[in-house]
């Protein structure tokens, strides 16, 4: 569950490094990815940001993955692959950030 949604990628890049973990861990459910994704802060655009995080999953344990799609609940797969896990993740980051300039804060 993304928890932190629509925050718009300036706002996410002021975050400080734990609430970017923390954001980045409800997309993938992964410290060690959110950790990595998180330092490479800030991204100039939205594309950055998708890029790094796609380049971090495949240095990701097999258990490690598994956990990932694991937390994907309400979804069956009938492949376990990368580039599924890719897409599902690319899914989970533009919901965290929405529109471009993220949702108004009320």
């Amino acid at each position: 569950m993304v928890m932190h949604k629509g925050i718009g990628l300036e706002r996410f890049n002021s975050l400080p490094r734990t609430r970017a973990i923390h954001a980045l861990y409800s997309c993938c459910c992964s410290v060690t990815w959110a950790e990595k994704v998180a330092d490479g802060r800030p991204y100039p655009d939205r594309a950055a940001l998708l890029k790094a995080a796609e380049v971090e999953l495949p240095a990701l344990s097999e258990a490690d993955r598994d956990r990932l799609f694991d937390s994907f609940v309400r979804q069956e797969f009938t492949e376990r692959t990368t580039e599924l896990l890719t897409r599902l993740t690319r899914e989970r980051i533009n919901r965290l950030l929405g529109p471009s300039d993220g949702y108004p804060e009320y």
